[in-house]
């Protein structure tokens, strides 16, 4: 093998071949990262919501006017929801899950002043809630009609009597516990008894860590403003959307319909920021490693013809053209695997750093040998091209003078 005259050589002309070993370290370094935290930003975007998110419509209405009667209102348009073909269920909603817009607060598993609390979002929501947002309970019931309380309720802004909680909020109050028949206290020392526990659920807000603690209450909310949440049947979604708004809208003189959304949009929303990053990252990728095979074809033409006479003279006393190619493509392997061993030492460091400030995952080094891999494979692309000019330079070319 001709490893020690290419390791000779290239310490001949040390400094080309340093600074493209230094360029393939800080490549690896920021394209390994760079992947791994755009593979979190599309898992965090892909994660299950527990709910049917592809086939549900959310409806705003706004009453106004002295005529209007809001509970009156409600009743009539979810019959006419409901009776809608193509419309699994309907139901009223205080706000619609996954889109930046919601009420939290914290909770405790025990009356204790000094018990810890839970942050949870809150719904207000009606006994067909689960149907209409394709949910399912690992646990216990959902709400009963006589339970749930008409927006003129003197208890309306209590805590109510039955509530219905995630699984991932029952585990956070009840260390893991069962959690049917146990009280979920509020900042007021008021208990409401769990009586049905979702398998999962998403709040409001993406990005919040207690995303998936969410707590449902049986009652309407306070006029003029309501939401409406619609399961639609699937492939029935589009067709109903304009459908719903000009029916709730002729049915209703005292309010106007504010708008008839896919939720699956208002999710793709919520995210935006998400994919901004994944896409902004995935192009700082594909940039960089464009940069990187450029600085590698670039030194490897420039050796080429800086040994144009070297090379006729090899060519001369015997040496093959696929001799050529392969004493350019072992020497470009040798600086590029320098590069990586680099830069291997350098990605563990700085996903330590990121890690350590902004609590994110450790790196999956999955990632790091995708890296390693990809990099060997440009650097072999990369001098692919100079590799075979080198092997066309003719013997004569020895005799000249260079």
């Amino acid at each position: 093998m001709e490893f020690r005259p290419i390791l000779s050589a290239m310490l001949r002309n040390k400094t080309g071949s340093i600074l493209v070993a230094l360029q393939i370290a800080l490549t690896l370094s920021i394209v390994v990262n760079c992947m791994f935290l755009a593979k979190q930003r599309i898992d965090h975007v892909n994660r299950p919501s527990g709910m049917d998110v592809d086939n549900i419509i959310s409806v705003r209405s706004m009453g106004f006017g002295a005529d209007y009667d809001h509970d009156r209102t409600i009743d009539n348009d979810l019959r006419l929801l409901r009776e809608m073909p193509g419309v699994i269920s309907a139901s009223h909603s205080s706000a619609l899950p996954m889109n930046g817009s919601g009420s939290a607060d914290g909770f405790a598993g025990s009356p204790d002043e000094d018990a810890s609390r839970v942050s949870a979002n809150y719904y207000h929501v009606d006994e067909r809630m689960l149907d209409s947002l394709g949910t399912k309970l690992a646990a216990g019931r959902m709400f009963r009609d006589i339970e749930i309380r008409r927006a003129d309720d003197e208890l309306l802004r209590r805590m109510p009597p039955q509530v219905v909680i995630t699984q991932a909020l029952a585990d956070k109050l009840f260390d893991g516990e069962p959690a049917l028949g146990k009280r979920m206290y509020n900042g007021l020392g008021e208990s409401g008894e769990v009586i049905g526990v979702l398998e999962h659920m998403y709040g409001a807000w993406v990005s919040w860590s207690d995303f998936d603690q969410v707590a449902l209450f049986p009652q309407r909310t306070e006029g003029p403003h309501i939401r409406y949440i619609v399961r639609a049947e699937p492939g029935k979604r589009d067709e109903l959307i304009p459908l719903i708004e000009k029916t709730l809208g002729d049915s209703d003189r005292t309010r106007i319909i504010r708008g008839a959304d896919a939720m699956e949009e208002t999710t793709r929303n919520s995210y935006e920021g998400d994919y901004a990053i994944a896409v902004t990252l995935s192009v700082a990728v594909v940039l960089l490693l464009g940069v990187t095979g450029l600085g590698i074809v670039g030194l490897a033409s420039f050796t080429v013809r800086q040994r144009t006479k070297q090379i006729g003279t090899r060519r001369a006393i015997g040496a093959r053209k696929r001799d050529i190619i392969r004493y350019f493509l072992i020497e470009n392997w040798l600086m590029t695997t320098i590069g990586i061993a680099l830069g291997t030492i350098l990605t563990i460091a700085i996903n330590y750093s990121l890690a350590s400030a902004f609590d994110t995952d450790q790196l999956n080094y999955g990632f790091l040998v995708a890296g390693m891999f990809m990099l060997w494979l440009l650097g072999f692309l990369a001098v692919a091209e100079p590799a075979r000019r080198a092997a066309q330079v003719s013997p004569a070319i020895a005799t000249r003078t260079v």
